[in-house]
Parts: C-alpha cells; sequence; structure tokens
C-alpha cells in the first residue's frame, strides 16, 4: 500500500490530494479550503504525525494548498441600450439581497454608469492598496466608475482602458460577498469580452423589451455568452405594456409577448415581464429601488430573483 493510500484511511484523508515517499522523505499535499489559521495549524500537524508514524518515513514535509473562493457573477446584458437593463440590475441584486444573499453590484457601464443614481449614493469607495472597497447602499455593496469621475464628465476610454478600469471594479474586496451582479454596457464590445474571458461569470441574464429591434440585438447577446460558454440563465422582457392612466386600458407600444416566443425560440428559461411604470421611473430617478419596499414591483422583483436563483442552481447541476 503506498503512502498516499495510507494517509487516505486517516480523519482526514478527504483532504489529501497526493503524498510520496522517496529516501525517506514524505510529501504530502491537502487541501485546505475553508479552514481558519488555527485550524490550518492543527490540519498541518495532524498531517505530520500520521506521516511521521510510518515505516521508512524520516522527514514530513506538508504543503496545504486552498481553492480560491468569491462570490458567484451573475452577467446582466442586452444586445442594445434603452432596454432599462441598469434598473432591473438595481433591482435584482436588492430583491436578492431581500431574500438572504450577500450581494455586490458592479456597474460595467463603463461609459454610461446609472447606478448611483440609481442606488442613490455619491460615496466614493476606499483603496486599501490597489483594491477598491465597495460602498453599502440598500442592503447590497456596489462598485462603480460613477463613483471615480467627476459627474458629467465624458469618459473618453478606449477598449484596453475601459477593459482595465473593469477588471479593477472585478477584483474589489468582494469577499463577504455570495452574489455578485454585473451591469453590463449594452452590445457586445470590449468590455463584455474583458470580463466573459477573464471573470467567467456564473450564468447571464438577458434583458429585453417586446419590439423586434431589441430581440434582435437580444439575440446577438445570447448568441455571445453561448459561444463563451456562459450559461443563459433567462430572459426578462421589460417594458411589456402599460395600463393607460387615463381611461385604464391596457396598451402595448412595444409590443406583447415578443420575449417570451424569443425565448422559447432560443431554448432559455424566461423569466417574467415588467411592465412600464411611472412608478417604477420615479423610484428609480429618487435613488430608491422599489424592489427594496412593498407593493406590485417590489413582489414583481422578488419573483423575478427567486426564478433566477432556480435558474442558477440548475446550470451549477
Amino acid at each position: 500500500m503506498t503512502i498516499e493510500e495510507l494517509l487516505r484511511q486517516g480523519p482526514d484523508g478527504a483532504r489529501i490530494r497526493s503524498a510520496r515517499l522517496a529516501d525517506g522523505v514524505a510529501t504530502v499535499v491537502a487541501d485546505a479550503s475553508g479552514l481558519a489559521e488555527a485550524e490550518r495549524s492543527a490540519f498541518e500537524q495532524r498531517l505530520k504525525a500520521q506521516a511521521s508514524g510510518l515505516s521508512q518515513v524520516r522527514e514530513v514535509r506538508v504543503a496545504l494548498t486552498a481553492a480560491k473562493r468569491g462570490p458567484k457573477l451573475i452577467a446582466v446584458g442586452s444586445g442594445k441600450g434603452g432596454v432599462g437593463k441598469s434598473t432591473v440590475s438595481t433591482n435584482l441584486a436588492v430583491a436578492l439581497a431581500r431574500l438572504g444573499h450577500k450581494v455586490g453590484m458592479i456597474d460595467a457601464d463603463i461609459y454610461g454608469p446609472s447606478q448611483p443614481t440609481l442606488l442613490g449614493t455619491s460615496e466614493r469607495p476606499e483603496a486599501r492598496g490597489k483594491q477598491l472597497i465597495p460602498v453599502d447602499a440598500h442592503g447590497i455593496k456596489l462598485l462603480s466608475v460613477g463613483q471615480l469621475v467627476s459627474e458629467g464628465h465624458a469618459l473618453a476610454w478606449r477598449g484596453p482602458m475601459a477593459s482595465g478600469a473593469l477588471t479593477q471594479l472585478v477584483e474589489g474586496d468582494w469577499v463577504d460577498r455570495d452574489l455578485l451582479i454585473v451591469d453590463l454596457p449594452p452590445g457586445t464590445g470590449d468590455v463584455q469580452l474583458s470580463l466573459l474571458q477573464k471573470s467567467r461569470p456564473a450564468g447571464a441574464v438577458i434583458v429585453s423589451t417586446p419590439q423586434d429591434l431589441s430581440l434582435i440585438d437580444a439575440t446577438r447577446a445570447v448568441d455571445l455568452f453561448r459561444k463563451l460558454s456562459v450559461p443563459i440563465l433567462g430572459l426578462i422582457e421589460n417594458m411589456a405594456g402599460y395600463d393607460c392612466p387615463h381611461c385604464g386600458q391596457p396598451s402595448d407600444p412595444f409590443g406583447s409577448g415578443g420575449a417570451e416566443t424569443a425565448a422559447a425560440e432560443l431554448g432559455i428559461p424566461f423569466l417574467g415581464r415588467l411592465p412600464l411604470s411611472a412608478t417604477l421611473r420615479e423610484a428609480s430617478d429618487a435613488g430608491q429601488p422599489p424592489a427594496g419596499g412593498t407593493g406590485p414591483a417590489a413582489d414583481t422583483f422578488r419573483l423575478l430573483a427567486e426564478k433566477l436563483l432556480a435558474s442558477l442552481d440548475t446550470a451549477a447541476a
């Protein structure tokens, strides 16, 4: 029986990754993921004691490894601008936090950052060394380029500069978060590619209006995520009609049901629809996400968040 097989029979056997014996020196590699510093030390001492008790072993060398753990990234994208992607991202994040998750928000819409406005914060993040510390807002944590530049100033950045800014946001201090919502810019350009290639989201949500033009562009976003092997968690139809405030009759200025039909054709989950709402617009402009309150909008975003989590679990299975 090899030394690796003998060590695997011990109390910490499941954590043994490899072990070999050469010239009386036992070299043991073990997984210490999730162990606090004191637990790591005790774990190492146990391994040394166990290996030292084996015949022909005169010296024991232990190397402890730990899998890098971090929040699951969920990218929220759209094929075009003007579909309400950022508003949906904000309220999904707040709804997920109200369901008990520790949520972070990255405003990756480098050229049009709107999350500080939507979350009602002007606080600038501090830096610890080269790492940014997210700020608190409505029960979630936020990092946005909008916190780093003066209000109203244009960002005339080329692709590499924008990608570098995104990297700095993603590498912020998210250690205590379990979900990280990334509000992507519209389209399928450099920023999206940088995120997908470097950070590998656990899944993506697509936001579209019911009209054909928006759905055509949303299909391109789906194609990008699929080409880079990112699971599509679902499609959300925004601006899906409204009730006329004067006559009370329903109206569908952007069409009806197009996103649900497109989701079926693309073979992706349809998470639900959001109607046009003056209340949602007013609350968003005021930096008060409706998902953090009560009423129909809060209920709708809670249901969307629950469906998103179910889809995330399915994608991870």
